[in-house]
């Protein structure tokens, strides 16, 4: 008898430590997400101008041994404005082909001549742009990102960020508005009436 009262009092306090342990289970926290601060931003949008491949085109460049490099001083100032416009001959144009010039800072093709802008933080390249001008130019493909402007040429792969999340438009531009300023006026695009 004295064992089944002792095996009973084990029993009833192991089974009162274990249901005290089960109502003291931890609370789930939920962390807030965390805004990430403006130079964490700044570095997001250095790494998708980067990988988006905005220095192909917007990036006077100099030949190297290995090809064509992006002029350090230059970066993202687009197609020089002290450069000659050179003439372009429109008989491969007339067949369909689209030609780049030597660092592809400008194209020629049945749209006429376009010319990669400056996106440094210059005045004459993004400095007055608002975010809202950047995401229509980055997503809706519109000149100079204002709503009454024409679209923008080829080969400016807009299409492609139509898409894009509106943190990474906010990323990118804070990088851009944090390069160093260039002052370059790029020139105008040369409509196809003036090549064909």
């Amino acid at each position: 008898m004295k064992k089944f009262i002792w095996l009973s009092a084990t029993f009833l306090a192991t089974s009162a430590i274990l249901l005290t342990g089960c109502g003291n289970t931890p609370k789930t926290v939920i962390n807030e997400p965390v805004e990430p601060t403006e130079a964490q931003l700044i570095q997001k949008g250095e790494y998708l101008v980067t990988i988006m491949g905005c220095n192909d085109c917007h990036s006077p460049k100099t030949m190297g041994p290995q090809g064509p490099v992006v002029i350090a001083d230059l970066m993202l100032s687009g197609y020089p404005a002290e450069r000659p416009v050179k003439k372009v001959d429109s008989g491969p144009i007339k067949k369909g082909w689209v030609m780049l010039n030597e660092d592809f800072t400008s194209a020629a093709g049945q749209w006429g001549v376009s010319f990669a802008g400056n996106l440094t933080s210059d005045q004459t390249g993004i400095g007055n742009w608002t975010e809202e001008n950047f995401r229509r130019a980055l997503k809706e493909g519109k000149y100079k990102g204002l709503e009454v402007s024409r679209m923008l040429l080829p080969p400016m792969p807009w299409t492609n960020f139509a898409t894009i999340k509106d943190e990474d438009v906010k990323a990118i531009f804070l990088y851009l508005k944090s390069t160093k300023p260039v002052s370059n006026v790029v020139p105008m695009a040369i409509g196809p009436d003036q090549i064909l």
